[in-house]
């Protein structure tokens, strides 16, 4: 890893490809449905070499904007998902035009779908009252949730849908991100399933993502194969009730990408005072936004294994104080070595910034021992 900072430069993502492989595999014979469908969900990560590993692996994929849904066509993707997220009629339009599955936020929505595109096929976001994830910005279910249509309203849904001749062909939910209780992920398909027995046309149910991936040390992995027998008997039940064998599609992304990704920085300082001790580094959340948005723990390893351990602060580059990676870690550090912080697969590059100037990342992606450099880093330019 440390001769790839010395030919890349630092900071640096790396990316393994076959631990994605592994990770869309897993899922799949997990969950044995023959009518599985699984569309990644490109926001975790879209750099389209990887978006592109995942294609040919079988997976459709899942876009949440125009510019996700232009990647994803030039990464050759047919079978996309658009959803919804308080978009204009210019994003429908666009939509519509390319014959995406939309999948509808809101009765507002529903309503400007059926004027813009009566007759069409739809699906439309639940929202059950479950809500779940590693931390309160990432649950996307529940009553302070903003996502989707609240299962009380499902005669308006109807109502509004008849009004315009527009077909519901799906039902969706997405209760949470990182989220790691069997319990809870069946807990929440159980409730979608009565709000779909409320819909007569469907041709899928789609749950969303939210499938963790340990972070901490120690800390147990989703039990996928006895989640995923629990899933498939589950929703070959609702079936048989229903009448027919519906597709169970699914939306993963943290689950395929995060434990692929590697970010490297490297350390400019060790800073003593009275009180801490500050490993610093060339980089800061604005490269690699999860400790500092949501507090995230990511495991630190520095990568020329020194023995002489403290507690120490990992500290950014970015004129903020919160501008911090770990706090009270045992890590033996000294000018010029190489942290690798794991787990950065998802949501590290793709929430990346130039805030203060700081230029984003190169890329590179490691597949079957062949390095390939993905993503040149980025240089600033001035505006005009």
């Amino acid at each position: 890893m440390k001769e790839l900072v010395q030919r890349y430069g630092s900071p640096l993502y790396v990316y393994d490809a076959e631990v994605i492989r592994r990770q869309y595999r897993n899922l799949i014979h997990s969950i044995a449905y023959p009518r599985l469908r699984i569309h990644y969900a490109c926001k975790a990560n879209s750099n389209i070499h990887i978006l592109r590993i995942l294609r040919r692996l079988g997976a459709g994929i899942e876009v949440v904007s125009r510019a996700e849904a232009e990647l994803a066509m030039r990464a050759g993707f047919s079978d996309v998902l658009y959803t919804c997220s308080n978009v204009t009629d210019e994003e429908l339009r666009f939509a519509i035009q390319h014959h995406f599955m939309i999948t509808i936020d809101s009765l507002g929505q529903l309503e400007r779908y059926g004027k813009l595109n009566p007759g069409g096929s739809v699906s439309v976001r639940i929202n059950n009252g479950i809500g779940a994830g590693m931390h309160q910005h990432v649950i996307t279910g529940g009553p302070e949730s903003k996502f989707g249509i609240y299962h009380t309203q499902v005669p308006e849904i109807l109502r509004v849908a008849q009004q315009h001749g527009v077909h519901i062909v799906g039902v969706h939910q997405h209760i949470g991100s990182g989220i790691l209780s069997p319990h809870i992920f069946m807990k929440a398909m159980r409730a979608l399933l009565r709000t779909a027995r409320e819909f007569p046309d469907l041709e899928f149910v789609d749950f969303g993502g939210g499938f963790g991936i340990p972070y901490r040390p120690g800390e147990k992995p989703l039990p996928m194969q006895q989640l995923g027998r629990q899933i498939a008997r589950t929703f070959e039940r609702f079936c048989r009730e229903y009448g027919r064998r519906l597709r169970l599609v699914f939306e993963p992304g943290r689950y395929l990408v995060a434990e692929s990704g590697r970010f490297l920085t490297t350390v400019t300082e060790v800073k003593k005072t009275p009180f801490h001790t500050f490993v610093c580094v060339d980089s800061g959340f604005s490269q690699f936004a999860r400790p500092f948005l949501y507090g995230s723990y990511h495991e630190i390893v520095n990568l020329s294994k020194r023995n002489d351990k403290q507690r120490v602060t990992v500290a950014g580059n970015i004129c903020e104080s919160g501008d911090v990676f770990a706090r009270d870690r045992m890590l033996a550090a000294r000018a010029g070595d190489v942290l690798e912080i794991r787990n950065a697969g998802a949501y590290g590059y793709a929430m990346s910034s130039d805030f203060n100037g700081r230029a984003r990342p190169a890329e590179v992606l490691v597949d079957h021992g062949r390095v390939r450099l993905i993503r040149h880093r980025h240089r600033m330019v001035d505006n005009p």
